[in-house]
């Protein structure tokens, strides 16, 4: 085993990160002032790392230098599988019985309206394969405004190259649905098929084109095709982010038959600062300390800097 370099991308950017392969699986550390190592695209599967106490030793033995390490249980069986720092993490999943069952009982009526105002209106959704077409057409959404929900949009101003090469990682396991409208791309969904989840792991759609409401009905598609490919969850990401409990972005997710699904999140010391950060709880980082009142206050105040910019 040997620490390597690997590239990550966080908002768009790549950064460099230490790394270490062990059994195939590959753990990086990324963070600054405390550095934290998990398993790089972890998804939602639960690894089989044994004794959590001998994957450390493992990883020390490797020399990756790292305080803390994490990783997530979600079978069944939710007994401790080590004596250490246990907390409740969460996704927003959609359970998949069958499209049915989701349209009817998970979904609210104004959502299925949208459905089909965007079918009505002349929007065609349909999976696609990767092309320079699409790249062509997810670089002019991406273009289409420098910022959105108040902040700087980081995928602004990508060429056709840097685009390409972004949207083409992990296509191995990768499904793209586009949504068109008169022939021209207007929104899209990247979804990465791990075990029993389809991950979505990009869903974006043109500003100019809300009215038609293309995100509803790239959904409605992702759900559809995830029961064809018999997989148990469609995720969109964390349901609770932080200590925001509210957000637009939970009742986009509530609005489209998200629920919130909880999994078990381990942390374990590597160093004597990882237990005293373990102790004090400053794990996270600083920003989880904010107050949430004080946390929506600056969010607020961030969305009108970038507007007056």
């Amino acid at each position: 085993m040997q620490v390597s370099k690997r590239n990550i991308r966080i908002r768009g950017k790549e950064i460099p990160v230490d790394s270490i392969t062990i059994d195939l699986d590959v753990v990086i550390a990324t963070g600054t002032f405390v550095k934290i190592a998990s398993f790089q695209d972890e998804g939602y599967e639960q690894r089989h790392i044994g004794d959590p106490a001998r994957y450390i030793d493992r990883l020390k033995k490797g020399n990756l230098k790292a305080d803390i390490f994490t990783f997530i249980q979600n079978n069944p069986d939710n007994r401790p599988m080590c004596n250490c720092l246990m907390e409740l993490d969460n996704i927003a999943a959609i359970k998949i019985t069958s499209f049915n069952d989701w349209w009817t009982k998970k979904l609210p009526q104004e959502s299925r309206k949208n459905v089909k105002k965007a079918e009505k209106k002349g929007v065609i959704v349909k999976s696609v394969n990767f092309d320079d077409d699409l790249v062509n057409g997810i670089r002019n959404i991406f273009n289409e405004t420098p910022s959105r929900q108040g902040r700087p949009f980081w995928h602004y101003g990508k060429d056709f190259e840097t685009v390409k090469w972004e949207m083409s990682d992990n296509l191995d396991k990768a499904e793209f649905i586009g949504a068109y409208h008169n022939g021209e791309l207007i929104g899209f969904i990247k979804i990465l098929y791990r075990g029993k989840y389809s991950d979505i792991v990009q869903i974006l759609s043109m500003v100019k084109h809300q009215d038609k409401r293309p995100t509803n009905a790239l959904l409605s598609k992702a759900v559809e095709i995830s029961e064809l490919r018999q997989k148990e969850y469609l995720v969109y990401g964390k349901y609770i982010y932080g200590n925001k409990a509210s957000s637009s972005l939970i009742d986009f997710k509530i609005r489209n038959g998200f629920e919130m699904l909880e999994i078990r999140r381990y942390f374990v010391p590597m160093t004597l600062k990882g237990k005293i950060m373990l102790k004090l709880k400053l794990h996270h980082g600083f920003r989880e300390l904010i107050p949430e009142k004080l946390m929506y206050f600056l969010i607020d105040l961030r969305a009108k800097w970038h507007k007056k910019k």
